[in-house]
């Protein structure tokens, strides 16, 4: 009965007061303690509000529906096929939907609606495969920076096939975890085409030129890719260059002279067909290894090289190179010995190769000194500028100090005043050690009027006040007088009245200590 006043009421109502009873009856239905009959009328309701003509309704349905697992699904298929704003609520939460719901959504969606979907959590395989095919940019960078996204390495593959060249895509792809080394080494090689049209559009060198450096580029790519991913990765690697052919003998011949010996073992392995028992013994052996050096299927004219470098590489036990990709100088001379008196022509290509190795090998060398020098020259202009700031602390602190030293030591002046009819007590300064325009400053400030002028007056006619006058000069004298005669003749009288009390031995008098 409920239901049906409802439905009968959303008839005249508003659109905004619509949404609101909707929100309220779809509340209802997934968290209320509704009976079997009710909760139909109430599903049977929700479901009509799938014709409510204002967009704002259902809206405010696939708002309350979208992350409850007890939506009915035929609502949620419904929202999820609605206008795009409602469409991508669903799309988003919902876990009613399947897989192939999904799929067929962002077949049908647009780009706006794909990136919706490839920000799901636990997206499946199904479905990120789906994206990686038919999305554009802006869904591949949503799909890849997905860390809950479950992706192939072929999938991702085919994603750096179609997008590689931007980096945005590179880039969302490195920060991913479970980043597979053959997806790892493609991403290498997207940058390295795109360096490389750069260069080539720019007119900086040409296109015989790029194409070599991009071949050397995705060599040493291919080496760094080993570091860190173990012999399993590793031999993903190797099968993923031999299935697309890019596992070339100048790959290998570059692995042995940078002592990758793990690449170098699991690509004869997957070349030979045998285990890497029987690989590295043959290594050890310049005998077995040209046995295993037909098997492999490489040229001839690279089985000198490598036995020298291998030869080489026991002798300096294995201490090699700088880093990962770093070729070996102590090797590539060696090789590059075994092959010079050799007399076969395809020996100058060898030859050739090798020098370009060792060129390589002292750039690599003098890249590595420069950055140990700039890092040692950084270092002690960093400990220089430490020291420079510790200095100038030091220095505003001692100055604090002595500021606070200086204040807490200022001279107390205590002044007591007086009446005009009375004696006036001394004045007692405490002298200490400070500054002397500090004492100057607290001196200079008239506390008393009788003591201002006590302090004005010459030392002349104080004296003359004194119970022992001196004799002074006469032209002195008459000064004094004069003086005497500008002054008041109350100061006067309690001039005199102080020199009467002090001839007559009383305590009482001005007393100036300095």
């Amino acid at each position: 009965m409920i239901i049906r006043d409802f439905l009968a009421w959303t008839q005249n109502a508003s659109a905004g007061s619509r949404a609101e009873a909707t929100t309220a009856l779809a509340r209802a239905y997934l968290y209320g303690d509704l009976s079997a009959d009710e909760a139909w009328e109430a599903k049977t309701a929700l479901l009509s509000l799938l014709d409510d003509p204002s967009p704002v309704v259902r809206r405010a349905l696939a708002e309350t529906c979208a992350a409850s697992a007890r939506t009915p699904r035929p609502l949620v298929v419904a929202l999820s096929c609605d206008v795009p704003e409602v469409a991508r609520l669903v799309l988003a939460r919902s876990p009613v939907l399947t897989d192939a719901d999904l799929v067929d959504a962002a077949a049908l969606g647009d780009e706006t609606t794909r990136a919706v979907i490839a920000a799901r959590h636990h997206l499946s395989h199904s479905v990120s495969g789906a994206l990686a095919e038919i999305g554009e940019l802006d869904t591949l960078v949503v799909l890849a920076g997905n860390p809950t996204a479950k992706i192939t390495a072929g999938r991702m593959l085919r994603m750096i096939e179609r997008r590689g060249g931007e980096a945005a895509l590179r880039e969302a792809l490195l920060r991913r975890s479970d980043l597979p080394p053959e997806v790892r080494y493609a991403i290498g090689l997207a940058v390295a085409e795109a360096l490389s049209i750069f260069v080539t559009e720019q007119g900086w060198l040409g296109t015989e030129r790029c194409d070599r450096m991009r071949r050397e580029a995705s060599e040493r790519v291919a080496l760094e890719t080993c570091d860190g991913s173990g012999a399993a990765g590793v031999a993903r690697l190797v099968t993923h260059l031999r299935t697309t052919h890019q596992l070339t003998a100048g790959l290998i011949l570059r692995a042995v002279l940078s002592g990758r010996t793990d690449f170098v073992q699991a690509a004869l392995a997957d070349l030979s067909g045998q285990d890497h028992v029987g690989i590295a013994r043959a290594m050890r052996d310049p005998r077995s290894f040209a046995e295993l050096h037909r098997k492999a299927g490489l040229p001839d004219a690279l089985l000198p090289a490598m036995q020298a470098a291998l030869v080489a590489r026991q002798t300096v036990d294995g201490r090699i190179g700088f880093h990962g990709a770093g070729l070996s100088r102590r090797m590539i001379e060696s090789a590059i010995d075994a092959c010079t008196d050799l007399p076969a022509p395809e020996m100058h290509a060898v030859v050739a190769l090798l020098t370009r190795y060792e060129t390589e090998a002292a750039r690599d060398e003098a890249r590595e000194a420069a950055r140990a020098i700039a890092a040692e020259a950084t270092a002690r202009e960093a400990a220089r500028r430490d020291a420079e700031a510790a200095d100038a602390a030091w220095r505003v602190a001692l100055n604090s100090q002595r500021r606070k030293t200086f204040d807490e030591s200022q001279d107390t002046v205590q002044v007591v005043a007086m009446a005009p009819s009375e004696t006036p007590d001394p004045v007692v300064i405490e002298p200490k050690i400070v500054a002397d325009s500090a004492v100057e400053s607290v001196m200079a400030e008239p506390t008393n009027p009788v003591s201002a002028i006590l302090d004005a007056l010459p030392e002349q006619i104080l004296a003359w006040y004194r119970p022992e006058p001196q004799d002074e000069d006469p032209e002195v004298q008459v000064a004094m007088q004069e003086v005497l005669d500008g002054l008041g003749a109350d100061l006067l009288e309690h001039f005199r009245a102080s020199r009467g009390s002090a001839d007559t031995g009383s305590n009482e008098g001005i007393r100036i200590a300095a």
